[in-house]
This record gives C-alpha cells, sequence and structure tokens, in this order.
C-alpha cells in the first residue's frame, strides 16, 4: 500500500479521502486515484480523481475546488464584483491558487493587470497540470503570479485596485488573519475610491458567526455592503457566501449595464437573484436597500 496521509484510507483495495469539517462532520469521497501528492513548506497539496466531483484540489485533508463544480463558487466570486463596478482595469486576488478565479477575470477585456497573490506556489503548480477543469493552464499576459503572504502584500498598497478579491481557504491555520478586521482595512486602502472588495465567508448554515462578523466588519469600511449566496455541492451545507463591500456607487445589480461573459453557472437572472436571501439569512445580515 502507498504512503498517503491520514485523510487518505484504503478499504477492500478502495481508497477513500475523508475530511473532518469543524470536528462535527466527516465526509467521505470515493476516489479513483492519487494523482498528485506533495508537502510544500506550508501545507500538503494533493490533486486526487473521485468518482462523483471528477478531479479534486485538497489541502491539508480539506477539498478546496473540484473539477465537476468548481466553475460556480470562481464564476460568483468573480463576476458579481466584476459587473458591478463601471469600469475594471485592475484587480488583485488573494489565494486562488487554484487560478479559477483569475481565469475567469481574463474573460473581460477591459481588465488590464490581473496580480494573483498566493502563499503557496506549489498549489498553482499542481493545478495549472492536473487540474486544468478549474485552471485552465492559466497563461495570460495580464495575470501577474506572486507569491508571497497576502496580509504583507496588501500592506504596502494604496489606491491601487478597482477590485480585489479575497478567495481564502476556511478561517484556520495559514488563512485565519484573512478574516480579520485589521485586513479587510489594509484591503480598503488598497483600492481605489470606487473600489469594490469581495470575499468568501463560508457556510450560512453551519459557519454563521464567520458570515455576521464578515459583514460587520464590511460595514465599518463601505460605503454599501451585502452578502450573496451560490450552491456549491462540494461545500458543507451546500450553500455557500459572499461578502461584498464598495467604496464607491451602490450595490443595485439591477441597474448595471450588464457585461456579457461565457459561463457555466453566472447569468444575467443569477446576478440580480443572488442578492435576495432566504429568511433565516434575512435576519442575520439584511441586504437592506441603499436608500433605506
Amino acid at each position: 500500500m502507498a504512503n498517503y496521509p491520514s485523510w487518505i484510507e484504503e478499504k477492500d483495495e478502495v481508497l477513500w479521502l475523508t475530511e473532518d469539517d469543524r470536528e462535527h462532520l466527516q465526509i467521505s469521497y470515493r476516489l479513483k486515484k492519487v494523482i498528485f501528492s506533495e508537502q510544500s513548506p506550508i501545507q500538503h497539496v494533493m490533486i486526487v480523481e473521485s468518482d462523483d466531483f471528477g478531479r479534486m484540489l485538497v489541502l491539508d485533508g480539506v477539498v478546496q475546488t473540484t473539477a465537476m463544480d468548481g466553475y460556480i463558487y470562481n464564476e460568483m466570486i468573480t463576476h458579481v464584483p466584476l459587473q458591478l463596478h463601471p469600469n475594471p482595469k485592475n484587480v488583485l486576488i488573494i489565494g486562488g491558487g487554484d487560478c479559477g478565479a483569475a481565469r475567469e477575470a481574463t474573460k473581460y477585456p477591459s481588465l488590464t493587470q490581473i496580480d494573483m497573490v498566493e502563499i503557496d506556489e506549489l498549489v498553482v503548480k499542481a493545478c495549472k497540470e492536473h487540474l486544468q477543469e478549474v485552471s485552465g493552464n492559466l497563461h495570460d499576459p495580464r495575470v501577474n503570479f506572486i507569491f508571497t503572504d497576502g496580509l504583507a502584500f496588501v500592506q504596502e498598497k494604496e489606491d491601487a485596485y478597482d477590485v480585489i478579491i479575497v478567495d481564502s481557504s476556511d478561517p484556520v491555520g495559514p488563512a485565519e488573519a484573512l478574516f480579520e478586521y485589521d485586513f479587510y482595512q489594509n484591503l480598503h486602502k488598497a483600492l481605489k475610491k470606487d473600489g469594490i472588495l469581495v470575499c468568501q465567508s463560508q457556510s450560512p448554515i453551519f459557519q454563521q458567526a464567520i458570515v455576521k462578523q464578515t459583514r460587520t466588519h464590511f460595514e465599518k469600511l463601505f460605503t454599501d455592503t451585502k452578502t450573496y449566496t451560490a450552491i456549491v455541492p462540494t461545500y458543507p451545507g451546500g450553500m455557500w457566501s459572499f461578502t461584498i463591500g464598495t467604496k464607491g456607487n451602490p450595490i443595485e445589480p439591477g441597474r448595471v449595464h450588464f457585461k456579457n461573459v461565457d459561463t457555466n453557472y453566472f447569468n444575467q437572472g443569477v446576478f440580480e437573484s443572488c442578492f435576495t436571501l432566504p429568511e433565516f439569512l434575512n435576519k442575520l445580515v439584511p441586504n437592506h436597500s441603499h436608500e433605506s
């Protein structure tokens, strides 16, 4: 038997990946094979092939994205802010080592610069080679790969970006500080005067404290802020949340000149409806109209 990490187990000659979620829930995936497995200085990086989800990126035993549904998350975290901004030129992506968000951003001809700051170069290398359903083996001259700590990177930036996308992993370990107020404050400073910030804000089912905390931080910093959702089957609970804030124009998708892009999930109807929240979320993080 191969020397697999602890989250991979062989039962009756079948490989299973078991993910621990918040110490309350275990999710097991039947695998066809392990394609890539290597320890970086930061974390353990794996690409595996599963029966239901196709190829998957797994970091320290936690599934990050899959060939089957990765496009949903990447389209929603990227196209919502890029549609809301009237004329985006410069984009910063923090995290996003699977290259999916950067790949979606390249669909906008108006963009001249896409800085992708990822702390772990091995993630990018593995995904470009072994997870091209998500990465598209991204090669676009506008994309600058910067392998460094996103927290330190943004501290040096001011009035630099039209849109910032924080595509982080769960708020544990290296990504924990990416959910703190000080970090969002630095991102606010790095945005231009009409800039937009978006981040993934975890499960509205299982992690309501993070959803609420993120929204509270944004409300202290931005002219207008809202929460929106998408259904991503890979992620525990299925429903996933994103928090968005703007320094300039109010968040009014119905009044935006919609830019047509080639997508599999996102469209104008999804764009306008994703801010309509189920009632339990409305009570937690109400999306007030800008006039109220």
